[in-house]
């Protein structure tokens, strides 16, 4: 796999197309997602690619910098993901991190080896040298945080090392006269730092970005996208959840085509408690954007009657939503596109370091769509993170009722409902998810709380309920904190609050005797169950 070949600057045949923006190469770290956070935390626009991009892509894609992510594999594998080694020879500045390093190293003649000792976690890291990579960053030794099992054992030439850790001789290392460099430990944790600091020196200082990316420039530049989309005429139909996403989405393509946009409302019976009313009025109030609602939650459950498997159910859901647009747009007339609220995670989440989808789960905006959509699909959003389509949200005129609302999943409660769903089920479940927000509500935690739910396990046990015995169904409790919902920690709520949440759902919905607390994080878990 490793190649001797000479790198040299091919920066000329990018400086008329330079674009203030950088390119992602991912080869599959859980934390890939947040780098280009932290990298737009600082306004400069970054996106994700799998790293099967060929020179032609990269050099159209125009980036001012490129950042190779960390993964799970092993450069010494022989099936372990790549890139194109000619990429090297383009002149971008480069920044490899952990599998990224290594992989630079090993195709540009340097030596990989198995370490003896898997390096993960806080570890210290002395920077031996000056380079603009820590500018701004205190002189002596600093806490990083590591996870990999291979190292460089010895640099490509012309490379030298400018920080090394215990378990690492090159924790960073960088080219002498070319802007490439690489760094073995992740400064996208928090747990790095001063790494924030060190992609801002990346994007900034070592490539040149100006910083000036912002949603608001975002929002007036995808308003222009749709109506270069869909022309100066025909109807356009949303697919409208009444969360966070769709809303965002649906505002947007309002505010650039007008009432040719309709949204179409399905109530699949899979809904929040009132969550209806609450769309219903939104739309025809503040926002004034044309609504239809379609009730279908017969159409739905009858389809998803002894379905178990979480990826066939979303499946079902996705296909049954397009079927039933498909429908309304006929029965509008004249419509050829479909709204949907994709956000950027959905789109990487369902795109392996390899190419073709290998997911974790299908996210239903972008995933478990039928092969013959009738409608081309518009997702404005799809270039954003969740708190930047809040952002979105607000400049876009969306009420905060609806923008700061929790994230709920496309499929409903299908996806929170473990095993087959029933409207039985659903009922149960609405009840106690709406105690669960009024009571973290009551006590000043909603807006602290990334997402909180309620899940129904069917898992029947004993309990007691005044003198009689019971063997009734769990339900489980999640509320995560998160900035964007990449990684999240449990939420530490008051023992007080969750027993009184406890005590009303046993007390008021009837079948469940039970309620059990998630102290999962993401990573290992996700957030949702399904």
């Amino acid at each position: 796999m490793a190649s001797h070949m000479m790198v040299r600057s091919r920066a000329t045949t990018l400086t008329d197309a330079h674009r203030d923006r950088i390119l992602i190469l991912d080869f599959g770290s859980q934390y890939t997602q947040l780098i280009a956070r932290r990298i737009r935390e600082h306004q400069v626009y970054c996106e994700i690619h799998p790293p099967t991009l060929s020179v032609e892509e990269v050099l159209a894609w125009r980036p001012a910098g490129l950042i190779l992510s960390g993964g799970p594999a092993s450069v010494l594998d022989a099936d372990s993901p790549t890139m194109d080694p000619a990429i090297h020879e383009l002149g971008l500045p480069t920044l490899g991190i952990c599998y990224g390093l290594q992989l630079m190293a090993l195709q540009l003649g340097g030596l990989v080896e198995k370490a003896n000792d898997h390096e993960y976690g806080r570890a210290q890291l002395k920077v031996e040298r000056t380079h603009p990579l820590f500018a701004g960053l205190e002189a002596g030794e600093r806490q990083v945080w590591m996870s990999h099992g291979d190292r460089v054992l010895r640099l490509p030439e012309g490379f030298d090392a400018i920080a090394t850790s215990d378990g690492s001789p090159f924790a960073a290392a960088a080219h002498r006269e070319l802007p490439m460099m690489g760094i073995q430990f992740h400064p996208e944790v928090v747990h790095t730092e001063g790494g924030s600091q060190l992609l801002e020196n990346f994007a900034k200082g070592i490539c040149g970005c100006s910083g000036s990316w912002t949603v608001e420039a975002f929002v007036e530049e995808a308003v222009e996208a749709v109506r270069g989309q869909v022309g100066d005429s025909g109807a356009v139909v949303c697919g409208l959840s009444g969360g966070v996403d769709s809303s965002v989405a649906a505002a947007l393509v309002h505010r650039a085509i007008g009432d040719r946009l309709t949204c179409i409302f399905v109530d699949h019976g899979l809904l929040r408690k009132n969550e209806r009313a609450e769309v219903e009025a939104a739309f025809a109030g503040s926002l004034g954007i044309p609504l239809v609602t379609v009730e279908a939650s017969k159409r739905f459950l009858q389809a998803l009657e002894g379905v178990t498997d979480p990826e066939e159910k979303r499946r079902i859901i996705g296909h049954l939503f397009i079927e039933i647009f498909d429908e309304e747009a006929e029965r509008i007339g004249g419509a050829d596109y479909l709204v949907q609220g994709t956000l950027y995670p959905d789109v990487i989440e369902s795109v392996s370091v390899r190419g073709p989808s290998a997911t974790i789960k299908t996210h239903h905006n972008v995933g478990g769509l039928p092969e013959h959509m009738k409608l081309d699909l518009v997702e404005p959003l799809r270039e954003l993170f969740k708190d930047e389509v809040r952002e979105a949200g607000r400049l876009a005129g969306v009420p905060e009722t609806i923008v700061g609302r929790h994230p709920f999943p496309g499929p409903g409660l299908g996806i929170r409902i473990i095993g087959e769903v029933t409207r039985e089920r659903c009922d149960l479940l609405r009840e106690a998810d709406a105690i669960l927000i009024e009571e973290i509500r009551n006590a000043g935690l909603y807006d602290e709380i990334w997402q909180a739910f309620a899940v129904f396990l069917p898992i029947q046990s004993v309990g007691v309920m005044g003198d009689a015995r019971t063997y009734d169904d769990c339900i489980a409790l999640r509320c995560v904190s998160s900035v964007d919902a990449m990684t999240a920690d449990w939420s530490r709520i008051p023992h007080e609050v969750l027993a009184h949440i406890s005590s009303r759902i046993t007390n008021e919905v009837a079948g469940i005797n039970r309620v059990v607390y998630d102290v999962s994080s993401k990573p290992p878990a996700t957030i949702e169950w399904e």
